[in-house]
């Protein structure tokens, strides 16, 4: 792989938690913890709504999806982050760091329209019951989640390709857990504007236009819930709305977070802001299979039996 405008680019270091380094290597426990209850939680969730054939629904397929999403997202980050709070192994290569970036944005992109068509599957379903199924059919749930990955990798990728021609001449630590796009950017010598410009438009593009589709869409299911005669059936669809919203509200109040204090947050203590972005990476992949377990009764039965007939199994 060759890089334009720099020679032999050197590893990069990536700092930690800066201001934390003294109690990193305790930090890492409850991450570790958070990290196998994430991979182990999101794992099973697709076993059982793969094994289940109650489960094979577009709703379900829009939870494999997410729970894809937050398997690559998740495991592209800590095993690095994990090594460098433990073994302060804080060394990256460029194309290590350049892949994790890849990885960690344009899936965060993917992860927002997976949500978003979680919306509009709640709202098909609530709104519109007569056309759900007319709608969502199997082509149509393949293509949107489809249109979800080839538009987050293809709006990362340009400015993947813009970040390998900038050249780096200055100080190699990045100030982050991990390659964060930002951080990196700031590594570089010369005009580094079109990076930030292009990162910045994109991003708020797609969370702008995600978000407030969002909104609309449960605005419109708030107000047909309201109107049910059933109370029964308005707790029910207020109990599953509630729960699509905390995966929304856990995946994108982090993120925004995250990538608008890298630009304007000097204020706000260097800590906090990597924390934030670390959590972010982290905390919903780890709830979100406990969100979705928790209030789908065939999931929670299905994981249950599972552990029920593991438990009866005889000992050779």
């Amino acid at each position: 792989m060759s890089y334009p405008n720099h020679s032999s680019p050197l590893p990069f270091i990536l700092a930690g938690i800066p201001g934390l380094e003294d109690v990193q290597f305790w930090i890492a426990f409850p991450f570790c913890a958070m990290y196998f209850m994430a991979v182990l939680g999101n794992i099973t969730l697709l076993l059982v709504i793969r094994m289940e054939t109650s489960l094979h629904l577009p709703m379900f397929y829009f939870v494999s999806m997410l729970a894809a999403t937050d398997l690559v997202i998740t495991t592209s980050t800590m095993p690095k982050l994990l090594s460098i709070f433990w073994f302060r192994f804080h060394e990256i290569d460029f194309e290590g760091c350049v892949a994790q970036m890849f990885f960690i944005h344009s899936f965060s992109m993917v992860e927002s329209g997976v949500l978003l068509t979680m919306a509009f599957d709640r709202y098909l379903a609530i709104c519109k019951p007569l056309h759900y199924s007319a709608i969502l059919t199997g082509p149509t749930i393949a293509k949107l989640g489809l249109a979800s990955a080839v538009r987050g990798i293809t709006i990362v990728t340009p400015g993947i390709c813009m970040l390998t021609a900038l050249s780096y001449c200055g100080p190699r630590v990045i100030h982050h857990s991990y390659c964060e796009h930002m951080s990196v950017v700031k590594l570089a010598c010369g005009d580094t504007r079109p990076n930030s410009i292009y990162g910045l438009t994109a991003a708020t593009a797609v969370v702008g236009s995600d978000s407030i589709l969002i909104a609309v869409s449960y605005v419109l299911i708030l107000r047909e819930v309201i109107g049910l005669s059933s109370r029964e059936a308005r707790l029910k669809s207020f109990g599953t709305c509630g729960s699509h919203i905390g995966v929304i509200l856990l995946f994108y109040v982090p993120a925004l977070f995250s990538f608008y204090t890298q630009r304007w947050g000097q204020s706000i203590p260097a800590h906090i802001h990597i924390l934030m972005a670390d959590l972010y990476v982290l905390v919903p992949p780890t709830l979100n299979p406990l969100i979705y377990g928790m209030k789908t009764e065939s999931i929670r039965e299905r994981v249950l039996s599972l552990l029920c007939q593991k438990g009866s199994q005889p000992r050779s």
